[in-house]
């Protein structure tokens, strides 16, 4: 009965290495990012991002989710998810435009905030499949994918343009109302088909051989995937029937 006591005790404290992890990571970031190594400081980021994943995995599998790894999650997530990325992006082309370009990266990090915000609070009367909004992870992996792939400083002004125009849409797609998968429904536990273990396989095996581009295409397949299923909603009910409305019958 002690040993069971003293598992789970150490159990608990698996989670909150893993977040702890995540911060470490984004700290990290922004201290490359002030080093002017963004090359080195946008992995530092989806690192972090792979910790987070994993934190709230293992806290159910243990069964030790708490309230207070909740709120260091999110604590966590706000640095690493938020200033590390509004920075890099600031640091990395933002400056070019000045006058728009740091009050963009400051609407990431406030949106990213308050996605967070939103989450904490709606987390138990909403449909656990489905996130509302871009998650917070996500939108800074989106920038840390584009800066992997193109680390060097944008030549030209319009490239600016184009990364504030990025940084702006991913802020309100963070505080929308679009829905996005959360695959927290995947069971790690449930047995897997020698398919889906080979597919699995292949899957790391393109990462490893082609990261940049595939970690590129993952992270814009997601981003855009939550108004793409908002779009083909509404155009599957724009092609239903009109329901019929039953006509009064006159009075007797």
């Amino acid at each position: 009965m002690e040993r069971a006591r003293s598992f789970r005790r150490g159990a608990s404290i698996l989670p909150s290495l893993f977040t702890t992890g995540n911060l470490f990571l984004g700290f990290w970031s922004i201290v490359k990012t002030l080093d002017g190594r963004f090359a080195e400081a946008a992995p530092l980021i989806g690192g972090a991002v792979i910790l987070d994943m994993l934190d709230g995995r293992i806290a159910r599998l243990t069964n030790t989710q708490s309230e207070f790894g909740a709120e260091y999650d999110s604590l966590a997530d706000a640095v690493s998810f938020g200033v590390a990325p509004a920075l890099l992006a600031y640091c990395w082309a933002l400056q070019t435009v000045p006058r728009a370009g740091w009050p963009a990266a400051f609407l990431f990090l406030a949106c990213g905030v308050l996605r967070l915000a939103r989450f904490n609070v709606q987390k138990h009367v909403v449909d656990a499949r489905f996130f509302v909004g871009l998650p917070i992870p996500a939108g800074a992996a989106q920038l840390a994918a584009i800066v992997f792939v193109l680390p060097d400083r944008p030549a030209e002004r319009w490239q600016a343009v184009a990364v504030l125009a990025l940084v702006v849409a991913l802020a309100f797609l963070m505080v929308s109302t679009f829905r996005y998968r959360s695959f927290k429904g995947v069971d790690l536990r449930r047995r897997r088909s020698y398919i889906s273990v080979l597919g699995i396989a292949l899957l790391f095996l393109l990462v490893a051989t082609q990261p940049e581009a595939s970690l590129l295409a993952a992270t814009s397949l997601y981003t855009v995937s939550g108004p793409l299923a908002a779009a083909a909603s509404a155009l599957r009910r724009r092609g239903d029937p009109p329901v019929p409305v039953d006509e009064p019958q006159p009075a007797p």
